[in-house]
């Protein structure tokens, strides 16, 4: 039998615990058929073997696999909500000790940017983010959190001056923003959540989900969060099924668990 996208799915999965029956098939194996073509493989067995062998070349399919986009304060009108309106409300139901779990964080970006927004009403000891994605690579990156100019040209000025240190095109996130964040690998589709969150945000990751992961790693999220505890979502998302699961909208891309 000839080695096909089945065969592969299979034995990514023993490589790297992403499975792949849990992403939209179309989408996902065109990803990859391109990645395959542009490292000079002819099919998905010598790609594979390949990456059996190369553990650079099995990064940067982890890598491309994850779509690691990222970008500070992404959605400005989104994140003054968030500001505006989400912070008082969960100054008023959970007090000034906020757990927030940042997940599929990728470069890191978006935690920060929730420091950075949360440093301006809450002393910093009292911020606590978990922040988790599935590729290591990224992770350390972030870790590390050193960025180009590009990556912060939206940021307002003000966050800017106050939390980066600039060297050249460089800016280097200080390290009381840093300390904020703990940054950790989970697998969204596979690893165990962690409790008593009073929100998650985990924006413009489940997209690329299958309708069965989309609601499974929803219902987690709910399990996850306190009672009252918001869930925000990326702008070009919807909870199909949000009643069902037991979230309530806040606001746009805002929800509540009821």
């Amino acid at each position: 039998m000839a080695y096909d996208y089945e065969n592969f799915k299979q034995d990514v999965y023993k490589l790297t615990d992403i499975n792949l029956s849990l992403y939209k098939e179309r989408q996902m194996k065109r990803r990859i058929e391109s990645l395959i073509a542009r490292k000079g493989h002819k099919d998905f067995e010598s790609f594979y073997n390949a990456m059996k062998k190369d553990p650079e070349l099995l990064k940067t399919f982890v890598g491309y696999l994850t779509i690691n986009v990222s970008e500070f304060y992404r959605n400005p009108a989104q994140w003054e909500l968030f500001e505006k309106q989400m912070i008082p409300y969960l100054e008023k139901n959970f007090g000034r000790r906020i757990n927030i779990w940042s997940a599929a964080c990728s470069t890191g970006d978006e935690p920060y940017t929730i420091a950075m927004i949360l440093a301006k009403h809450f002393p910093l000891n009292q911020i606590k983010i978990t922040a988790t994605d599935i590729d290591e690579e990224v992770l350390a990156f972030a870790k590390e959190g050193v960025y180009s100019a590009k990556s912060v040209s939206g940021l307002p000025k003000e966050l800017l001056s106050k939390h980066f240190k600039q060297d050249g095109n460089s800016y280097a996130i200080n390290d009381d923003i840093k300390k904020c964040i703990d940054f950790k690998k989970h697998n969204l589709l596979k690893d165990r959540y962690p409790v008593n969150m009073h929100m998650i945000v985990c924006r413009n990751v489940v997209i690329y989900f299958t309708d069965d992961a989309k609601d499974e790693v929803y219902s987690k999220f709910h399990n996850t969060l306190v009672k009252d505890g918001i869930l925000f979502i990326g702008n070009t998302e919807q909870i199909v099924h949000a009643k069902e699961i037991g979230f309530g909208s806040l606001d746009s891309f805002f929800y509540v668990k009821q």
